[in-house]
C-alpha cells in the first residue's frame, strides 16, 4: 500500500479532531499548549489541502460542514490509531532514542542547562539534543518542539511540567571595585556608585529592596546597562560597577571569589520573577527520550544550591 500523505497534513487533522471536540478554538489551543491563531492556520492548512470547507463559524459556536462531518469522522479514527500505536510503543519500547529538541532563554541555557549536558549525552548514548537559546516566546508546536523552558509563576494554560527552581536576583561587585569606591550599607547607598542594569524600561533603573516588613526603592544610575545577564557579569568582573544579577549566573563567580553579595541582608526585588519551569503538553504517554531528560535535569538541579548564602561571599566594610 502506498501512502501519499504530506506528514505535516497528520498534525493539522489531530488539531482539527481537538477543535471538534472542545467546539471552540481557543479551548483546543489551550489544551493544546498553543495559540488560537496557530490552531486557526492549522485549520486552514487542512482545509486549503483536502479543498473542502470544513467548518462554519458563527459568532457563537463552530458548526460542522456537510463535508467536515465526513472528514471528522475519518481524522477521529486516525486519532485513535495514532493513540493506539503509542499505548503499544510505551510497552514495548522502553529504551530512550531520538532527537530532543528544548527551547530555553538564553542565560537560563548558558548557565543552567549547558553545564550538564554532556554527562546526559554521554549516560544516554541514543539521545540527541539540540538546545534552541531564545528569549522570545516560543510554541511547542507551531515551533516543533518537544520541551520549553519558561520562567513564570506557573504553566501556561494548556502546558505542565515541573518547576525546577525558583529565581533569586542579587547584587554583585568585584572586591576591587568595592576597595576603590566603598561597600554600601543601605540601598540609599547605591545612588553614590555606577550601576549595572537591565535597562529596557525607566523602572529597571528603580531597584527594589525588602528587609523584614520595610520596602525601598532607589533610583540608581551608571554608566553601562545591558538587557543580558551574561553581559551583566562579565561588567561587574571588568571592574565597572555594581550589577543586578540572577543567582543561577553569579553562582560561579561567587563560589570562585570572583565577585561579593552586596547588601547581602535586603532581598533584592528584580523586575522579572518567578521560577524556572520545564514544560511540555499534556500526554498520557511520555516518550521515554522526554522522561529521561526531565528526570536527568530536575535530579541534576535539586543537588545544586538555587539562593545566594547571607552569610558568606558578602561585601563587608573596610
Amino acid at each position: 500500500m502506498s501512502i501519499n500523505i504530506p506528514q505535516s497534513l497528520l498534525a493539522e487533522m489531530l488539531i482539527f479532531v481537538k477543535v471538534v471536540e472542545c467546539a471552540s478554538f481557543s479551548e483546543a489551543a489551550r489544551q493544546l499548549g498553543t495559540s488560537p491563531s496557530s490552531v486557526s492556520r492549522s485549520i486552514s492548512r487542512l482545509e486549503k489541502a483536502l479543498a473542502i470547507r470544513l467548518l462554519q463559524r458563527t459568532t457563537r459556536k463552530l458548526r460542522l460542514s456537510d463535508g467536515g462531518e465526513e472528514v471528522f469522522k475519518r481524522c477521529r479514527e486516525v486519532a485513535g490509531a495514532a493513540q493506539s500505536v503509542m499505548d503499544l510503543s510505551g510497552r514495548f519500547t522502553q529504551e530512550a532514542e531520538g532527537l530532543v529538541r528544548v527551547s530555553v532563554p538564553k542565560a537560563v541555557g548558558r548557565y543552567v542547562v549547558h553545564p550538564h549536558m554532556p554527562e546526559f549525552l554521554r549516560r544516554y548514548p541514543k539521545v540527541d539534543v539540540q538546545l534552541i537559546l531564545e528569549d522570545r516566546y516560543v510554541d511547542l508546536i507551531d515551533d516543533n518542539v518537544d520541551l520549553s523552558i519558561r520562567i513564570t509563576d506557573q504553566p501556561p494554560p494548556g502546558l505542565v511540567g515541573r518547576q525546577l527552581f525558583p529565581i533569586e536576583h542579587l547584587l554583585c561587585a568585584t572586591p576591587a571595585y568595592l576597595a576603590e569606591h566603598g561597600v554600601p550599607q543601605q540601598p540609599e547607598d547605591l545612588r553614590q556608585h555606577s550601576c549595572i542594569y537591565l535597562g529596557e524600561t525607566p523602572a529597571d533603573a528603580r531597584w527594589k529592596f525588602k528587609q523584614g516588613g520595610k520596602s525601598v526603592t532607589v533610583g540608581v544610575t551608571g554608566r553601562y546597562a545591558a538587557n543580558h545577564t551574561g553581559v551583566r557579569l562579565d561588567a561587574v568582573l571588568q571592574h565597572v560597577g555594581i550589577g543586578s544579577l540572577p543567582y543561577f549566573t553569579a553562582r560561579q563567580a561567587l563560589e570562585q571569589g570572583l565577585v561579593v553579595q552586596v547588601l547581602p541582608a535586603w532581598n533584592f526585588i528584580a523586575s522579572y520573577h518567578g521560577g524556572v519551569w520545564l514544560l511540555h503538553t499534556p500526554s498520557r504517554y511520555l516518550p521515554p527520550k522526554l522522561r529521561v531528560f526531565i528526570d536527568y535535569l530536575a535530579e541534576q538541579l535539586a543537588q545544586e544550591p538555587t539562593r545566594g548564602c547571607t552569610h558568606t561571599h558578602q561585601a563587608r566594610s573596610s
